[in-house]
């Protein structure tokens, strides 16, 4: 079985000659950005990135747990208005979380129906093994950034 390369181990140029290519020494640690995110350089393009590029992450300022936590909380139905109270966030930055993090599924729903030959029906029990994968002993209200555990 495949395993998926780590951020840092290949080029995501894709116009670079060694894109893709997972391993080959191309890649080198740039140093920090001035969020303290580790950069990468590919000695064969001499581009750079870091360990956000290519993921529902790249370019947010907000965390990943903020990201996440809005997320878990629109699959769990609740309304974009309430998470927007409740957090802070702009319910439009919301909405952008979630079509992101869309397009990623649907970018890997496309690579396993294409090249793995899973069919549609596998993938949803992919997903729906995944949604199980959750924690159910913390509660969508638990994983909010700044929730001591008390009562609200």
């Amino acid at each position: 079985m495949e395993e998926l390369a780590a951020i840092g181990s290949f080029c995501p140029n894709s116009e670079c000659l060694d894109y893709n290519r997972v391993d080959i020494g191309h890649i080198i640690c740039y140093g920090k950005s001035n969020e303290g995110r580790q950069r990468f350089q590919c000695k064969t393009c001499r581009k750079t990135f870091n360990e956000r590029t290519g993921s529902l992450f790249y370019q947010r300022k907000r965390d990943e747990h903020d990201i996440v936590a809005c997320l878990a909380l629109l699959a769990e139905g609740t309304r974009i208005s309430s998470i927007s109270r409740t957090t802070g966030i702009k319910e439009d930055t919301i909405l952008s979380f979630l079509r992101e993090a869309a397009q990623h599924a649907e970018q890997m729903e496309a690579i396993l129906l294409d090249e793995y030959r899973i069919s549609r029906s596998q993938i949803d029990g992919l997903w729906t093994y995944v949604g199980r994968k959750v924690s159910p002993k913390k509660s969508a209200r638990q994983m909010m950034p700044g929730n001591t555990g008390g009562v609200p």
